[in-house]
């Protein structure tokens, strides 16, 4: 099922770009194309082709959606290290902790890296 809702939902990507691509360009965000600019101009009614445009993006959305509920069904409680059989690390092979007395900085007698004090 995965795998037809993944192809159906490549084709409707490559059809959407060929459509968008197609589409004659109204004077959007970079200046480029058609339009008069005036204020008062109001909106063109929606073409076959921006029709077409909205349901292949509202078909794509519905894949993407069908896809994520589709693949968060199949990872239920198993690990994809334990799909493939990679073993895991024993509990022997991870190395003891140092005690709390180690990780205290040495006293100040014992510290011969340490600046001269000033006087």
């Amino acid at each position: 099922m995965q795998n037809v809702v993944l192809i159906v939902h490549l084709l409707l990507a490559l059809t959407l770009i060929g459509v968008v691509l197609v589409q004659r360009s109204e004077g959007g965000g970079l200046g480029i194309g058609g339009g008069d600019g005036s204020p008062q101009a109001g909106r063109p009614p929606l073409t076959a082709m921006a029709k077409l445009t909205w349901g292949l993006a509202i078909a794509f959305i519905a894949t993407s959606l069908a896809l994520t509920v589709i693949a968060a069904q199949q990872s239920a409680s198993v690990s994809v290290l334990d799909r493939l059989g990679v073993p895991t690390p024993s509990s022997s092979s991870v190395p003891a902790l140092p005690t709390t007395d180690s990780l205290l900085p040495p006293p100040a007698a014992d510290d011969t890296l340490a600046p001269p004090a000033a006087d």
